[in-house]
């Protein structure tokens, strides 16, 4: 069965950094899309980035771009995403998931198959 397992969130002030680390067990996933959401008290889960199954190809939102930096390492079978300059408003809990390859929609929910159980990240201004 294979687990998605979130670290690296905590507590921090507006302009400070974070490293968020999705490790995967299970089986390995290196042929998946991996991507990062977070959703926020009372909001729906959002897209924040997503990276191919090769690490050629990253997409990131608009709130996120130039700030956040997606990467993977399949050897370890794990995912990285560098967050810095926070926002208060990136304040959320956010989830690691998992793509089959091949799948085009991969800024929506819906393209994943597998889900990490959350890690919070507060940002305070």
């Amino acid at each position: 069965q294979v687990q998605l397992v979130e670290s690296g969130g905590g507590l921090v002030q507006a302009g400070g950094s974070l490293t968020l680390s999705c490790a995967t067990s299970g089986r390995t996933l290196s042929m998946y899309a991996r991507g990062w959401f977070r959703q926020a008290p009372g909001k729906e889960r959002e897209f924040v980035s997503y990276v191919s199954w090769s690490g050629g190809s990253t997409s990131y939102a608009d709130s996120v771009k130039g700030r956040f930096t997606i990467s993977r390492d399949n050897a370890k079978n794990t995912v990285f995403l560098q967050m810095n300059s926070l926002k208060p408003e990136d304040t959320a809990v956010y989830y690691c998931a998992a793509a089959p390859g091949g799948r085009s929609y991969l800024r929506t929910v819906a393209a994943y198959d597998y889900w990490g159980q959350g890690t919070q990240v507060t940002v305070s201004s």
